[in-house]
């Protein structure tokens, strides 16, 4: 306890500590010298007035905005832009010829029904999420380390190779693994090439965890999906480190958030993203209150989005990060289309030490689970209609999910 006070400032940050890579990011993208909440809100209005300039003098999709504004706190007046938006006016977004343009993202599967919804992304926005990907891994990745990335692989500028990228910059070797591997797989690549990093979605984590072991595996990053308490509990004690959670959609060009070493939120890339946070009809709300997440993407050269609707949900912490960086936290994100029922069975199952994974159904008014599993256990009472399909989990075996889970 004494060694806890004598290491913390004046302003209550522990001055042992390591402040987060983010700041030296920001710095060095806006040629500044120090980074204060001041100095970041000056970026931010002096981008977003620049941006509305813009998009007034071509007379866009947002071609009715005000042409700048005072302060950010007036943005609140400005309108949202939905997914319906996206979906429908990707012409008059897109703020860059389509000569410039390197990688288009779709939500486009095979039950899209209507027009798709698509993100375009220039070089340069491709090169500004590189950096901040260089800046989250860089406190767990090491030059000369083997770090395993379990994303999906999709040619150009997709994320496993916007990953590998920041690792290989590092000093580091990815192995570009994707997420379709069976546990086999893994397993053999695992003990053949000895990483002691994963990049990856959370479950698939605690999955490789409890069905292949720990190996040489030391520090994980996690993103794309949910990341439940039981999962991060788990994984955290097979791996005897704390988890590196990150945040990331692609209206933000795929990279979000970062954690520091304080592991307490995640730091927002401010000097691209002005991020709010509203309730159910839109109000904005205050610091330390959860709601949906609301962004401006003033960093963002193909389509900069202004006040749009994640429908993600969060919290912005109302107090300085202990590692001293006066950069936004966000709290965990709680995903679009996440439902308390998938929360409350991945709470329930994971906390169960034989659990691999699990898909869940709905059939006939029944819910069906099918569960892979590294051992034998009680089963939890969940609902009298539920039904179990247990099966002891193979090396040909692959995870139930390729992307964001959901009940069926």
């Amino acid at each position: 306890m004494l060694k806890q006070e004598q290491d913390k400032g004046r302003d209550g940050r522990n001055e042992s500590m390591t402040r987060s890579r983010i700041d030296k990011f920001i710095m060095e993208q806006e040629g500044l010298r120090s980074l204060s909440r001041r100095e970041i809100e000056a970026v931010q209005l002096t981008k977003l007035n620049r941006l509305l300039a813009e998009e007034k003098k071509r007379d866009g999709f947002y071609r009715n905005l005000p042409e700048r504004l005072n302060s950010l706190a007036e943005m609140e007046t400005l309108p949202f832009t939905t997914d319906e938006d996206l979906a429908g006016n990707a012409a008059s977004l897109l703020l860059r010829s389509q000569a410039e343009i390197q990688r288009v993202l779709s939500d486009a599967t095979s039950g899209t029904t209507g027009t798709a919804k698509r993100v375009f992304y220039t070089e340069g926005d491709c090169r500004n999420t590189v950096e901040l990907f260089m800046a989250g891994l860089g406190e767990l990745v090491f030059p000369g380390s083997v770090t395993m990335v379990c994303f999906p692989f999709s040619g150009p500028y997709g994320l496993g190779e916007l990953i590998s990228e920041a690792i290989e910059r590092l000093g580091a070797r990815p192995l570009k693994l994707g997420a379709g591997l069976s546990y086999g797989e893994f397993r053999a690549v695992m003990g053949r090439e000895k990483p002691d990093t994963f990049v990856g979605m959370p479950v698939q984590l605690l999955s490789i965890l409890r069905a292949c072991g720990k190996a040489s595996l030391k520090r994980a990053l996690v993103s794309g999906d949910a990341c439940p308490k039981a999962v991060i509990k788990a994984s955290e004690e097979l791996l005897g480190s704390r988890l590196f959670p990150h945040y990331g959609s692609r209206e933000m060009a795929l990279g979000g958030a970062i954690c520091c070493p304080a592991h307490e939120g995640m730091h927002l890339r401010e000097n691209h993203v002005i991020a709010e946070i509203v309730d159910e009809s839109g109000r904005p709300l205050p610091a330390g209150e959860e709601g949906e997440l609301v962004i401006t993407t003033i960093g963002m050269e193909a389509m900069p989005l202004i006040r749009y609707r994640t429908g993600d949900y969060t919290r912005i912490f109302p107090t300085r990060c202990p590692c001293g960086s006066e950069v936004m936290r966000l709290d965990s994100v709680r995903r679009k289309g996440e439902t308390s029922a998938i929360r409350e069975l991945d709470e329930i199952l994971f906390a169960l030490p034989w659990v691999v994974d699990y898909r869940a159904e709905k059939k006939d008014g029944r819910l069906q689970l099918y569960v892979l599993t590294c051992g034998e256990g009680s089963l939890p009472e969940l609902d009298r209609d539920a039904k179990w399909e247990l099966s002891p989990v193979a090396d040909g075996d692959h995870a139930l999910y390729r992307g964001k889970r959901v009940i069926l």
